[in-house]
């Protein structure tokens, strides 16, 4: 409780530097940042709606960075995971009944996790490392969707490189015919406690966290970490696919070039924030949510508002490296054993 408190007064902290950074007055711009992400039901129909790619990719990279395996490929899986709802869609044909929606989503959380698994399979089976592989990989996944977009999947009139409209039936279920407000709010919730059930309360979360914490220490207790950690990068990649089926189906209805948003790789920084913990990210994707809504607000009076949130998204990550390394380095101090631990761990019997 006292973490989140000082964390949530360091964010602020952070935003009024910024802000004084760019030349805008503090409580004006503090007032049109809060009026344009809550002013009213418009407003908060735009901070959620912003707020849950982030929390969907930011939950997926929580699985496999506390797995000990670090996924920068949210954002191709979160377009392949696309890929896969568009083809499903393509297939059906006339895709117009909740059935077909759930079942695109379901083709996009398979997506993406197939796509996540492929590097989680070269890290263990081929040595290939999972940061420059999941990299690649993102640059791979933009190559398919112009591919796609301009071939197998091209709209039936064949004029412009996008996907064909998905009907209105088929769409994610909209609270309000006058916002954007959709139910895929709600699968990101519902997400975050399965993700925390599965992190903190199941067996496999347990051997998740311990061969996160220490890969050597899990293999010389006979736990398969090279098993584990392909899942859970198809469970990461899972996630970020998802988070693509339900931008695509929830807000924007059909793929093109341009459905990139860097939400796969806007989800990093945001589980940093959340401290790897499904709660905490939750709070950091609304606060990044609200920042990307309110910054519209912002950039009527003032040019910053373009800018303001990726800045401070820049910022707070920076500070919270800089204190988690200061913890550390205050902690490996503290303990005189700290550098021997792991070649006991490495060279200890299974």
């Amino acid at each position: 409780m006292k973490r989140g408190i000082i964390t949530a007064l360091g964010l602020v902290l952070v935003l009024a530097l910024t802000l004084l950074a760019f030349g805008v007055p503090v409580l004006p711009g503090l007032q049109l940042l809060a009026e344009g992400a809550f002013g009213d039901k418009f407003a908060i129909s735009r901070t959620l709606v912003r707020a849950t790619p982030l929390l969907l990719t930011a939950l997926g990279m929580t699985v496999a960075w506390r797995t000990g395996v670090f996924n920068i490929g949210g954002e191709g899986q979160y377009i392949m995971g696309a890929i896969s709802g568009a083809a499903v869609a393509r297939v059906l044909s006339e895709p117009a009944s909740p059935l077909w929606t759930v079942l695109m989503l379901v083709a996009a959380a398979i997506g993406g996790g197939l796509y996540a698994a492929l590097a989680g399979w070269l890290y263990v089976k081929r040595g290939v490392e999972i940061v420059i592989s999941t990299i690649l990989l993102n640059f791979i996944a933009i190559q398919i969707l112009g591919w796609v977009v301009e071939g197998p999947l091209k709209e039936r009139a064949g004029k412009v490189p996008q996907t064909d409209s998905i009907p209105e039936a088929a769409m994610l279920f909209k609270f309000d015919r006058q916002m954007d407000l959709h139910v895929g709010v709600i699968i990101a919730l519902l997400m975050a406690g399965a993700v925390y059930l599965l992190m903190y309360r199941s067996r496999l979360g347990f051997l998740f966290r311990v061969t996160g914490d220490n890969r050597r220490a899990a293999r010389a207790n006979r736990i398969p970490a090279d098993r584990l950690q392909i899942q859970a990068m198809a469970i990461s990649g899972g996630l970020c696919g998802l988070a693509g089926g339900v931008q695509y189906l929830g807000v924007v209805g059909r793929l093109g070039t341009s459905f990139p948003q860097q939400w796969g790789f806007l989800g990093i920084p945001v589980a940093l924030l959340g401290g790897l913990h499904p709660v905490g990210v939750v709070f950091a994707s609304v606060y990044f949510g609200a920042l990307f809504a309110g910054s519209d607000q912002l950039s009527r009076f003032t040019p910053a508002g373009a800018s303001l949130v990726y800045v401070i998204q820049a910022a707070a990550v920076l500070g919270f490296v800089a204190i988690g390394t200061m913890r550390w380095g205050t902690k490996a101090s503290a303990s005189p054993d700290s550098e021997t631990s792991e070649e006991d761990v490495s060279t200890s019997p299974a």
